[in-house]
């Protein structure tokens, strides 16, 4: 999840009269009858997905700092959910794989660092399993967010725990812009990496397998992800590395969506990528934008074929953008988004930067809090669109200029619950051939 000048701030704990909200004579209740769309997959018009991310990796949002007791923790976490449902949400996106550690007890992988400030050391508690059932408990959906490839953010491999599967497999790891990757040219590591994440599908009550942005890093100018063995081992049938990256990626998220799909049936599984999958400079298809990046060229990630050929269920494209922005402007991006996903069956979230809402170091426009209440107004000419998510927790949490009350407010004046009989009736939607 790419974030520009975050600031750092206190964590809050608290929040008033958040269970009254659960309970409030004005909710609106989604009948799971009525949310079928193509191929009887749930439809987010008649109960639309108002989610939140929580990200774990170096302590973004969750816990505070590591170290905390089990019970502090589990406080933490808490407040959270509680802020959820006071401001209407009805899903939540925890980070439980943040780099390639895990936030349950896994067979495959340590306990992540962020509990504890020792990678392997048990936590005393199951965060992931604790989550689920908090959140059910309060009408929210669970989505655990993994991130595939990040190892490390440091490049040091004598820092993970001895046991640490890239100690183990050094072969299976690359340096690149001050990190460690596992490679994702490795048929070896596209299988482990699925593993380790779908352990988490078989033991717990999830709702989603949520991805974020990073496949293959973001390009850092003067540095060279090295590939070449594996790319000269497996590259032969492609016409050139890029494609052949490309193709690692293509088969790692249709693999996984197989995988889940005969794991649990009624998992979904989503990605957030990076908005821009290429310019209509670069592609006649792609989006009016000058963004510096593009997923399809610098990450090798092919978000629109994904979306086309059905092998997901939700994409969730990070617009952190304001209305009217030259290079990228959220107008056209969630333009060219709708029309990607119309008629596929997939589902269509936007990501709302938050977080930069009030940031004294970003743009006027995100100085006005009610820059994200436009967005969701615009995204009501867009029948495609069936929920936002905004970045994140700890942003949520302070609201520090009152953007996201101001969401509240204009939109999420009933309480839309997804899933309030936490059943299973409803459909996976059909796959669109290949």
């Amino acid at each position: 999840m790419r974030r520009t000048g975050m600031a750092r701030r206190a964590f809050v704990l608290g929040a008033a009269g958040l269970l009254a909200a659960m309970t409030s004579a004005g909710d609106a209740v989604a009948s799971p009858a009525g949310r079928s769309g193509g191929g009887g997959r749930p439809r987010a018009a008649a109960g639309q997905v108002r989610g939140m991310w929580i990200a774990t990796v170096a302590n973004i949002d969750w816990p505070s700092k590591p170290g905390l007791t089990a019970a502090r923790q589990e406080a933490e976490l808490s407040a959270y959910l509680d802020r959820a449902v006071e401001l209407r949400l009805n899903t939540v996106v925890l980070q439980v794989r943040p780099t390639a550690d895990a936030l349950w007890p896994s067979p495959h992988e340590p306990w992540a660092a962020c509990l504890t400030g020792t990678q392997g050391k048990d936590p005393g508690w199951d965060p992931l399993g604790t989550a689920v059932r908090a959140a059910h408990d309060r009408s929210l959906e669970l989505h655990a967010w993994f991130n595939p490839y990040r190892v490390a953010n440091h490049t040091d491999p004598t820092r993970l725990v001895a046991s640490h599967p890239a100690r183990k497999h050094p072969d299976w790891v690359v340096p690149y812009g001050g990190k460690l990757y596992y490679n994702p040219g490795l048929p070896e590591v596209r299988r482990f990496v699925q593993d380790a994440m779908l352990d988490a599908v078989r033991r717990y009550d999830i709702d989603a397998v949520h991805w974020d942005d990073y496949f293959y890093p973001y390009p850092v100018a003067g540095q060279t992800f090295d590939d070449d063995a594996e790319f000269e081992r497996y590259g032969g049938g492609f016409a050139d590395r890029a494609a052949w990256r490309r193709d690692n990626i293509d088969r790692l998220v249709r693999e996984t969506a197989e995988r889940v799909r005969q794991i649990k049936p009624h998992v979904r599984f989503g990605i957030s990528p990076f908005a821009v999958w290429r310019n209509a400079a670069t592609d006649p298809r792609g989006s009016d934008t000058r963004a510096g990046v593009q997923t399809y060229d610098d990450l090798y990630a092919d978000t629109r074929t994904w979306v086309k050929k059905g092998w997901i269920d939700y994409i969730c494209p990070q617009i952190y953008w304001y209305i009217g922005q030259s290079a990228a402007d959220y107008t056209k991006v969630l333009a060219w988004w709708s029309r990607t996903v119309r008629g596929t069956g997939v589902e269509l979230y936007v990501g709302e930067a938050l977080y930069k809402a009030g940031d004294p170091a970003q743009a006027e426009p995100w100085q006005d809090p009610a820059e994200l209440s436009r967005h969701l107004t615009l995204a009501r000419d867009h029948a495609e669109v069936g929920g936002h998510v905004f970045f994140s927790g700890k942003s949520v949490m302070a609201d520090r200029i009152g953007a996201m009350r101001r969401v509240v407010a204009d939109h999420y004046t009933d309480r839309a619950r997804l899933y309030p009989d936490r059943g299973r009736a409803h459909a996976r939607r059909a796959r669109i051939p290949e």
